[in-house]
């Protein structure tokens, strides 16, 4: 393959199904994991050079950071599976009107969140008793990002844009340039000019803008796709909604996991600042853990779309089952490394050997719940790319709103005592383990029940009758 065809978009329709997803994957992944290491580099500056209650500030606020990025989340989801059905449709006006509303939505939510994050961020904190000690750390960590909240969205959804074409490719490059710049910045403004928590988060913010930048630049160049001009920034309802009408589900998910991570959040911060610092810990390695998952299940997407926007119901077919036997063994063998070298990877982010400890065991109650999330997140996966982004929703809902919360909560009732008034810190992560299991259980029984293939065939069937008037 030349290198050429490697940054150009992909035809999933065609090919080996299992191969077509893997050469997607693997870059995507890469560049996953590569974005993962913004908030990890983060995590171990502050850690390292400013102490372990500057690393609970970082983590201390990041749920509250997921909850106002849920926008984004849901025009980057509504724009890969339009962007996918309608290049596999090889439709190109429609193509190039999803792609143009897709940047002006951004534009729009990135001013609401500029305007709106700031002055909620400190009350969002008190409300839930975040401790006095790293309260104006967490805040000022927010309010930077927040402001340069439009480089975050714009990389968040041009990448599901660039996914939705096939190019996995492109977006791993520039953010990998983005990556080394993140980290350099992290150094110079941490260690170099001692700007503590706002440092790392001007850095993340200045290293996401420039990726987005270079995301658009290939977006300008790729006019034999599409067409990238003025008038196609118009919102237009039937396109500006259908992105919205698909991609909300996914936004809605993500904004009750963080309203749950929030809630949850108040219960760690209960549970002392050792705590709040493991719990940052385990969730940054978490991030790389669950990676695979988040990959294979993205691209499960794009290729279902395509497929569906092709007509090729039983290419969907064949490629799901490939695709979750893969990303269930990867998640496997990512379990066995957690299992066998889980305390050094706690030990890069803190030289403390009790938090060290304390962050290895708990994540090996979490090890076996990511080999689940792969079965969760290919099926899910399939069910959005094939239209139906309304299930995957309520599963998520019904896993984070009613297990979770309530599991982790109960669990630290039952397990109060006199030495723990307020239960066990254990409650935190086996809510969380249950809840994964559950989840990859009922989604695997609503991908059998096949309403997503509904969804599918009234899109094939659209297509088609759309085609036969043109002719």
């Amino acid at each position: 393959m030349k290198l050429k065809e490697l940054f150009a978009p992909s035809d999933m329709t065609t090919g080996s199904p299992w191969k077509k997803i893997a050469v997607f994957t693997a870059p995507m992944l890469l560049g996953n994991i590569a974005q993962q290491l913004y908030n990890t580099v983060d995590s171990i500056v502050v850690g390292k050079y400013v102490g372990d209650n500057a690393l609970a500030a970082v983590g201390s606020a990041s749920p509250i950071l997921n909850l106002l990025l849920v926008l984004f989340i849901g025009i980057s989801t509504g724009a890969t599976v339009m962007v996918s059905q309608y290049f596999g449709a090889r439709d190109r006006d429609k193509l190039s009107k999803t792609v143009g509303n897709c940047i002006t939505l951004t534009a729009l939510a990135s001013l609401i969140i500029m305007v709106v994050g700031p002055l909620v961020a400190r009350p969002l904190l008190e409300l839930l008793d975040t401790p006095a000690s790293i309260i104006d750390w967490c805040t000022s960590y927010l309010n930077i990002l927040m402001w340069g909240v439009a480089g975050v969205a714009f990389y968040n959804i041009l990448c599901g844009v660039l996914r939705g074409l096939g190019d996995s490719m492109s977006a791993l490059l520039y953010l990998l340039v983005a990556t080394v710049l993140n980290i350099v910045l992290d150094l110079w403004f941490v260690a170099g000019l001692d700007m503590g928590v706002a440092g790392v988060a001007l850095a993340t913010a200045i290293a996401q803008g420039v990726s987005a930048l270079m995301c658009l630049l290939k977006l300008l160049r790729m006019q034999d796709v599409f067409d990238m001009r003025a008038r196609y920034l118009k919102l237009r309802g039937e396109f500006a909604g259908t992105i919205v009408k698909l991609g909300l589900p996914s936004g809605i998910t993500q904004a009750i996991f963080s309203m749950a991570m929030i809630v949850v959040q108040s219960l760690t911060n209960s549970f002392g600042e050792m705590v709040i610092a493991a719990n940052v810990i385990i969730m940054r390695v978490d991030g790389f853990a669950m990676m695979p998952n988040f990959s294979f299940g993205t691209a499960m997407t794009t290729y279902t779309g395509q497929n569906v926007g092709a007509g090729k119901m039983d290419r969907v077919h064949s490629g799901t089952k490939q695709g979750t036997l893969m990303a269930v063994g990867f998640s496997t063998a990512i379990t066995v490394l957690i299992l066998l070298f889980g305390r050094n990877l706690m030990g890069v982010f803190t030289n403390t050997a009790e938090l060290v400890a304390l962050s290895a065991d708990m994540m090996k109650i979490l090890a076996v719940g990511y080999i689940a999330m792969a079965v969760t997140q290919c099926l899910s996966g399939v069910m959005r790319g094939a239209g139906d982004t309304m299930t995957p929703m309520w599963i998520s809902m019904f896993t984070t709103v009613i297990v979770r919360v309530p599991v982790a909560y109960g669990l630290a009732y039952i397990t109060r005592s006199a030495a723990r008034p307020q239960g066990h810190y254990t409650s935190i992560w086996i809510s969380l383990l249950f809840s994964w299991v559950l989840g990859a259980l009922v989604t695997f029984i609503m991908y059998r029940r096949g309403g997503w293939r509904k969804k599918a065939d009234q899109t094939i069937e659209r297509e088609q009758s759309a085609h036969q008037e043109t002719v």
